[in-house]
């Protein structure tokens, strides 16, 4: 796979964005694959709202965002208004993140977030523009990108290391169970176990270790009297779709 962005097809355009915006979105179309059934990209026209490519052959589509800094915390997006109501119909984007390296214009990491991952709660509503302003009243958004665990990033290129194709349609496919879950609520649920999973940093669990969560489980869903149960409740869910796997002694766990 080319990593290297070519500058070259960039040149009539004056602004870095500009030029960031064309040379990433040509170096997708022309280098990746699409996560779910591995067949090529098109490219989309500038004007179609949150989308920027889509598979012809099954159709899933996505949006990019290209940075020179590490995705980590806040990530700007597209009007806020608009991206809500598009996260809420069936053919949503995915999300592609471009990492390049500044002035080398070198692709140092590449990854896709499925859609099913993206709920409004990562979304933040920005400032609207001043009365003053050009597009006054526009209303931005940040992507809460430190809401987003790495389980949940399926990488194409790692720290410059390409990764095979192989591994990233494995990935695509072990999570895909999610996106026939259509609400919201019961969503977050199994990404907020998924989330306290991952942050134990390690293949096997015990049920004790998830329950040190609780309390901030009871944060995010302060509806739920009966933490602990749903907890269990999301583990027994997570082993029957293969995420999981119960182990002999009871109360333990293995990330599969």
């Amino acid at each position: 796979m080319e990593t290297q962005l070519d500058i070259v097809l960039a040149e009539k355009y004056k602004s870095n964005s500009q030029k960031i915006r064309v040379m990433s979105e040509i170096w997708t179309e022309q280098n990746i694959f699409c996560p779910n059934c591995g067949g090529k990209l098109s490219g989309l026209k500038n004007n179609k709202k949150v989308s920027d490519f889509l598979c012809k052959n099954c159709l899933e589509n996505f949006e990019q965002k290209a940075s020179k800094k590490k995705f980590k915390w806040k990530v700007i997006s597209s009007e806020y208004y608009t991206l809500i109501k598009r996260l809420k119909e069936e053919n949503k984007p995915n999300f592609f993140f471009l990492h390049y390296i500044d002035l080398k214009y070198s692709i140092e990491n590449f990854f896709v977030v499925p859609k099913y991952f993206f709920v409004s709660e990562i979304i933040e509503k920005r400032k609207p523009l001043s009365s003053t302003a050009k597009r006054a009243g526009w209303t931005g958004s940040n992507i809460l990108f430190d809401r987003i665990p790495n389980s949940w990033k399926i990488y194409y290129i790692e720290d410059g290391k390409e990764i095979s194709k192989k591994k990233v349609l494995e990935k695509w496919k072990k999570t895909a169970f999610l996106k026939d879950i259509k609400k919201d609520n019961l969503k977050w649920w199994i990404l907020d176990i998924m989330n306290c999973i991952e942050s134990l940093n390690k293949k096997e669990f015990n049920l004790k270790e998830i329950y040190a969560f609780e309390k901030d489980l009871k944060i995010l869903h302060p509806e739920n009297k009966n933490i602990k149960a749903k907890i269990r409740q999301q583990l027994q869910f997570l082993r029957d779709k293969w995420y999981l796997e119960f182990l002999e002694k009871r109360g333990n766990y293995r990330v599969l």
